[in-house]
């Protein structure tokens, strides 16, 4: 992307902007030099502390739901995760790409066009959730038809999503501030303010459902809330504390080149994730036909792997940011590097992450619910997708590192892949196989097997050519 400007802007300094704004080195960091992994974990840290707290948000969910309101409660919340996650995904793609392109620029030395990438991606997502969520709101009881959610549970989980459909426009302006500010290798300040939102979900959940019995629609009034506070002072901070946020009249203009190639990287990476929520539909639908004991299981499940994702998620996106700026600066080499220490970091996660499982699956799953049947479900479900998670992990690797060299085409593919696995595994494995149950766990390991091959099959076609030989 960065190649399409260098006539123009080629070798366009940061020195001098940083020079000017010595303060902000201490929220800037420039990985074109020193040591990858220093600057990946460095980097990693504070992007996995916010992770697991924005993750706390559901895990507080699910725990004050399932436990003060009722499995039923729980499994409405579940049953609407899938709808959730496709209108914050189809948000959240076109923010990270824009922070992608945001990385390139400042590699490459070129602060004008960070602003102005700034300025354009922020516009993108204003209009995005605006559509996305009166979609939502509008479609929430066809969507959740169409799942074949149990009548019981219908209205509330209608309700959630129609809640949720409000509040996409705080997520979504949440995370594209994030993606913009890791992107300059800022990852500690949206964790300040995401860990102040989050303490605060916790403290009006209890308000709200256990002091005031409201149910799932005081769950739903606790997270907009906090993510409203959240967005809204990350930008002020940012604004105020960043000289990237600091936007001169002559950087808000609509910049159609700018926007295409935001859109160019945002719009397969909205389409992969919004894929990959769909086909979470299309298991949540097998899910469904199970009954509510085994969709509560499949909930706590899920937020837990949310949890168990974020080790992975961070690493990516450390890679990417990593990628991104040494590609935008021309070396290779230290992309290749980044490549390599990234398996081995993602290797030591893993093994820690099924021996947690392995041993205390039953009792991680406990705290969600007290029903034996779902806790004994849950701890199997654990056991079998743990497993599997070397093979996540490297599909994050793989993903983060084509991702920051602007691989339009990879995140698209990669999410086509895994919507074949999804919509076709769980109903062969349950049905035809006759694995019940618990063919839903097998086939997501499946699916992560067969994903993290096409993404190693794209690296090394696409990739490993270059930058293994600089």
């Amino acid at each position: 992307m960065v190649s399409s400007v260098e006539s123009n802007y080629k070798y366009r300094s940061v020195k001098g902007f940083m020079d000017k704004n010595r303060h902000i080195q201490n929220h800037i960091t420039d990985m074109t030099t020193g040591d990858p992994v220093k600057h990946i974990l460095l980097f990693s840290l504070p992007a996995l502390i916010g992770n697991i707290f924005q993750q706390i948000y559901n895990l507080t969910d699910s725990v004050i739901v399932g436990r003060f309101v009722g499995p039923d409660a729980l499994a409405a919340v579940g049953a609407s995760a899938s709808v959730t996650f496709l209108f914050f995904a189809l948000c959240t793609g076109i923010g990270n790409g824009g922070g992608i392109v945001v990385s390139q620029f400042y590699g490459a030395g070129d602060s004008d066009n960070v602003k102005k990438c700034i300025v354009n991606t922020g516009f993108i997502m204003l209009l995005v959730p605006l559509a996305v969520g009166s979609a939502g709101y509008a479609f929430a009881p066809s969507l959740l038809r169409l799942l074949d959610t149990p009548a019981d549970i219908l209205p509330s989980a209608s309700m959630y999503i129609r809640y949720m459909s409000i509040g996409l426009l705080f997520v979504s302006m949440y995370n594209f501030l994030a993606s913009m500010l890791r992107a300059l290798g800022d990852s500690r300040t949206p964790l300040y303010f995401l860990i102040i939102s989050t303490l605060l979900n916790v403290g009006l959940d209890i308000v709200f459902v256990y002091n005031l019995k409201m149910g799932v629609k005081g769950v739903a009034l606790a997270t907009i809330i906090a993510q409203f506070i959240s967005a809204v002072t990350c930008a002020v901070y940012a604004c105020r504390i960043n000289p990237y946020f600091k936007l001169e009249r002559s950087v808000f203009v609509i910049s159609s080149r700018m926007i295409y190639s935001v859109i160019r990287l945002g719009v397969p990476m909205s389409l992969q994730f919004g894929l990959i929520s769909i086909s979470s539909m299309a298991v949540q639908r097998v899910v469904n036909s199970y009954g509510t004991l085994v969709i509560a299981a499949f909930t706590a499940i899920n937020r837990i792997e949310q949890l168990i994702h974020q080790p992975f998620t961070t690493l990516g996106a450390s890679l990417a940011t990593f990628s991104g700026q040494n590609y935008g600066a021309k070396k290779l080499d230290r992309v290749y590097m980044g490549y390599k220490k990234g398996f081995l970091i993602m290797a030591v996660l893993s093994a820690v992450m099924i021996l947690t499982m392995q041993l205390f699956g039953g009792s991680i799953t406990g705290m969600f619910v007290t029903d034996p049947r779902v806790v004994a479900l849950g701890k199997k479900g654990l056991m079998i997708t743990s497993v599997f998670y070397p093979t996540l992990g490297a599909i994050y690797v793989i993903r983060g590192v084509l991702t920051g060299v602007g691989d339009a085409f990879f995140a698209l593919f990669n999410g086509i892949v895994e919507v074949i696995g999804r919509f076709t595994l769980p109903l062969f494995m349950t049905k035809y196989m006759g694995m019940g149950e618990t063919g839903i766990w097998v086939s997501a390991g499946v699916v992560w097997v067969v994903s993290a091959i096409t993404a190693w099959l794209r690296y090394y076609t696409y990739l490993h050519g270059r930058i293994s030989k600089a």
